[in-house]
């Protein structure tokens, strides 16, 4: 089996328009959120607001979605980008040594605003900065060195850069057409309500700044300012060992 290549990210990090530039590229099997979907919407979904009539899909189990990465890596390049609080109780040294690490981060002042603007009950555990570090820094540990992290401001200043810099991390070729792309459906990546959250990606045409259209963390709500306060530091242990792009240094 091939090693499958990891984007580890958080909600609203600009993750989804990184995978999305990696398919324009044609040699990548990409999964979107395959653990993701199953820990929401699998047979037995384990988000916190679940309800008893909250989306189930019939044989999605997060097992099942590990089997079937292993069998697309068999004879694939396979990508994936997902969020390490979906199977953070699955960690084991067999399952992390499938992949090969890498993380993107985004500042908590805009991931958490955004999620709030989407869903106003957001619980805590769906934000998932500190499953994040965690996996971080068990990787950095094991490897005896942190593995490639990037910021999601870094990379929108700078997408050709950073982008080609990620490349190399992972042992992949830089394709500078990928960064370009037409704007229309993005169905690939919209198995949640129908791709709610993918406005800005749809309109899109590359990696680029979108304009901000939701509460400052300042006026947010008292408790959505408590998760912030929470989630900041597991960021900015991360963001010390990000790569710097030239243009941004």
């Amino acid at each position: 089996m091939k090693k499958i290549i990891a984007l580890w990210a958080v909600p609203r990090s600009t993750s989804t328009a990184f995978e999305w530039m990696l398919r324009q590229r044609g040699d990548l099997t990409c999964f979107h959120e395959p653990y993701g979907e199953a820990w929401y919407q699998g047979e037995q979904p384990l988000w916190p607001r679940a309800t008893a009539d909250s989306v189930r899909t019939p044989g999605l189990t997060l097992d099942g979605v590990t089997a079937k990465l292993k069998t697309a890596a068999a004879t694939d390049a396979v990508f994936i980008k997902d969020f390490p609080h979906y199977i953070a109780h699955l960690w084991s040294d067999e399952l992390l040594a499938m992949f090969t690490h890498t993380f993107l981060i985004r500042h908590p002042a805009k991931t958490i605003p955004s999620m709030y603007d989407k869903w106003r009950d957001f619980h805590e555990t769906e934000v998932g900065f500190p499953e994040q570090r965690a996996l971080f820094d068990r990787i950095t540990v094991d490897a005896g060195a942190p593995p490639p992290v990037f910021d999601s401001d870094d990379l929108l200043a700078a997408p050709a850069e950073v982008t080609a810099w990620w490349c190399a991390q992972v042992g992949i070729e830089f394709m500078p057409a990928a960064l370009q792309w037409q704007p229309g459906a993005r169905d690939e990546v919209s198995w949640w309500d129908g791709g709610v959250f993918h406005a800005n990606l749809r309109a899109s045409s590359n990696l680029k700044k979108q304009p901000r259209n939701y509460i400052d963390i300042e006026d947010a709500p008292a408790r959505v300012r408590a998760i912030y306060d929470k989630m900041l530091p597991h960021y900015e242990h991360m963001h010390r060992h990000r790569f710097v792009p030239a243009a941004r240094d």
